[in-house]
């Protein structure tokens, strides 16, 4: 039985009531693919064009269906006799060409269904589901072939779970980073730009800087050195690192004046092996440790593309560590370190997945099946000196080499993959990258690839939503948001943004001729932590009234003590 996904059999048989559904609703549907997929389950159709305003009537139907407690039955089948069942149905006759074992269908009621299973027994099972949205999605993920319509639908065994689940859908909705993004002004989009091309504001800005400084000031104080380099290069580079025969479709291309032909870059890692490259290195000069922040460029799929989350322009916190072999615990270790440091800054919970190569499939893989055992046993040998809990990710690693992956639980308990770490034995083989050992012959350095916060646009979507918009003081782009209550109260308003100013707290003050109250909610919404209200009291006492995110207000309190409490929690990176 599959297992890919947790009740398989359940979202699978559920994908198959919501086609028989269609079918009757849509007489000459033509059908394509229905699998269950993590969060439910899809089936694209082709033929007809739905929108979400036909979802009540297709659930409605589905419901009709499942009360017959039809019977889901296989049925083997020859050849010729799939190929007339299926006649008037293209796409799945273009399915059945690709089957080389014993071909199946599942049946129940009068639907019946090109299909390896499984299913759940009986179609009353099928109680508690909803269909989510409508989406195009071309035919076998080729946008040369036809748009189909795809239905997302969810189902589980129990009323609770799928309450639960929409519940879940409901606060993500208003924890979207594309809705809090524009609310609290922090990235934008053009048409005039391009889409999947994110522009940070001015306040979307400093909070990457901000998280920038943070990676840096870990990476510094483990030895790493800062290195620029450019955004263009010649194809020569990704042919000679093997990236241009694995992602020669998703690079965005140049053609110059006099015919000469660049990319512009997708990855970082041979432009850094390059500047390795630049001089023979001594072993007691390794480890050399390169970091940089920098701009990558995809050419991602238009329909791919989602807010911050799938872009087409990434800035990433990108290093390389260029060492011996016996230096790659350590080397690993201390970036594993800084991995902690970061996230755990956020109060997010790290899982680790040992990401390996594919033995059955290891022509997606650069190098031989000796070295990537070597790698591997590298990397297992760390996880297991650091007595943590791992996943196995059969088939998750980088084509050039085995890889630690971080993945995130946020507070609405969903799973991001973020920091990584990579050990690569086959670029540096293939750039011929090498240090003068010990006894002055030449020896193969190893090379490490580390993200932590990785692309921070997709960071940033991630956290956004993790904390609702609710940054930290030291990460909020206006930490202190001071409103006063008349004309009369901003002057000493005015000496008090000076005072913060002075001690690099982030303020803004709003003399709007606005009530006191409207003030406040607007400075809610912006999410500041601290909102100071001056009114005529504060001005005589020379005090502060503040109010605290969580609504907590305080009275009388000096712009000394105020700005020590702000300065403490900025340095404790809270």
């Amino acid at each position: 039985m599959k297992e890919e996904f947790p009740d398989y059999a359940l979202k699978h048989s559920c994908s198959h009531l919501m086609a028989s559904a269609i079918k009757e609703l849509f007489p000459g549907v033509k059908f394509a693919i229905g699998p269950p997929i993590e969060d439910g389950f899809y089936y694209d159709f082709g033929g007809i064009s739905l929108s979400e305003e036909d979802l009540p009537k297709i659930e409605a139907k589905m419901k009709e269906i499942a009360k017959k407690n039809l019977k889901f039955e296989m049925a083997e089948m020859s050849v010729a006799d799939a190929k007339k069942l299926l006649k008037d149905q293209p796409f799945k006759l273009e399915l059945l060409k690709d089957i080389s074992g014993k071909i199946t269908f599942y049946k129940h009621g009068d639907f019946s269904d090109l299909c390896e299973g499984p299913h759940v027994r009986f179609s009353k099972e099928l109680k508690h589901f909803k269909l989510m949205k409508v989406a195009g999605a071309y035919w076998r993920g080729n946008e040369k072939n036809p748009m189909l319509t795809r239905v997302y639908g969810v189902v589980f065994k129990t009323k609770v779970e799928l309450d639960a689940y929409l519940t879940l859908l409901e606060e993500a909705k208003k924890r979207d980073h594309k809705k809090l993004g524009k609310e609290l002004d922090l990235f934008t989009f053009s048409p005039l730009v391009g889409s999947g091309l994110p522009m940070w504001t001015p306040k979307g800005a400093l909070v990457c800087h901000l998280l920038d400084d943070f990676v840096w000031s870990l990476r510094k104080a483990k030895g790493y050195e800062k290195v620029i380099i450019p955004h263009l290069t010649k194809k020569a580079l990704y042919e000679t690192s093997g990236h241009w025969k694995k992602f020669q479709d998703e690079l965005f291309k140049i053609s110059t004046r006099e015919g000469h032909f660049f990319v512009m870059k997708p990855m970082n890692c041979p432009h850094h092996a390059q500047i390795f490259a630049r001089k023979q290195w001594s072993y007691r000069e390794l480890p050399q440790r390169y970091c940089e922040t920098t701009m990558m460029y995809r050419d991602e799929q238009s329909g791919e593309l989602s807010g911050l989350s799938r872009v087409r322009s990434i800035n990433i916190d990108d290093a390389h560590v260029f060492c011996r072999k016996d230096q790659v615990e350590q080397e690993i270790n201390a970036i594993w370190d800084i991995i902690n440091s970061f996230y755990s800054t956020f109060g997010y919970e790290l899982q680790v997945r040992f990401s390996t190569h594919d033995p059955n499939q290891f022509e997606k893989f650069l190098g031989t099946p000796e070295v990537w055992a070597v790698a591997e046993e590298q990397i297992l040998n760390v996880i297991k000196k650091r007595k943590v809990g791992f996943i196995e990710g059969v088939g998750e690693a980088a084509f050039y080499g085995p890889k630690i992956d971080f993945i995130a639980k946020d507070s609405l308990n969903r799973e991001w993959q973020v920091a990584t770490i990579q050990l690569d034995f086959n670029q540096p083989d293939r750039f011929d990258l090498t240090y003068a050992g010990e006894e002055n012959r030449p020896e193969r350095v190893v090379m490490i690839h580390a993200a932590i916060a990785g692309s921070f646009e997709r960071f940033l979507s991630v956290l956004i939503e993790h904390l609702a918009g609710n940054f930290p003081t030291w990460l909020a782009p206006v930490q202190v948001k001071l409103l006063t209550v008349t004309d009369r109260n901003v002057a000493f308003a005015e000496q008090v943004v000076d005072e913060l100013k002075k001690s690099d707290i982030r303020v803004e003050l709003d003399t709007r001729s606005e009530t006191i109250g409207r003030k406040v909610r607007d400075g809610q919404l912006e999410r500041a932590p601290y909102i100071v209200t001056i009114g005529d009291k504060e001005v005589t006492n020379k005090s502060l009234a503040i109010r605290t995110r969580k609504g907590k207000v305080t009275f009388g309190v000096a712009t000394k003590d105020f700005i020590k409490q702000v300065l403490d929690e900025v340095n404790a990176k809270q």
